[in-house]
């Protein structure tokens, strides 16, 4: 099991917080990076949006790649952009 992380970030009046260096680099994002958040029983849970669209590739398309013609690595990103594409729709939608 992960080590669970506790920190407190200051809500700016924009909304805007700062991540402690210690969830960014629990998370692996950096200057630049997207974050996918998700609201959930009361709870937001961030997640870093690259690994968050692999997962979630992997989890949807398993055993579905070859007869999707899904067949090199390039056929691979641009799952991966396509699902990043749906994610941040979704996302901009719903707020």
């Amino acid at each position: 099991m992960d080590a669970v992380l506790v920190d407190n970030a200051r809500v700016m009046a924009k909304g805007q917080i700062t991540l402690p260096k210690d969830i960014r680099k629990a998370l692996g994002i950096g200057t630049g990076d997207k974050v996918t958040l998700i609201y959930q029983d009361g709870q937001v849970i961030m997640l870093n949006s690259a690994i968050y669209a692999m997962k979630y590739l992997q989890e949807n398309m398993a055993g579905k790649w070859e007869p999707a013609g899904v067949t090199s690595d390039d056929d691979v990103m641009d799952a991966v952009a396509t699902v990043r594409g749906e994610i941040e729709g979704r996302t901009s939608r719903s707020c």
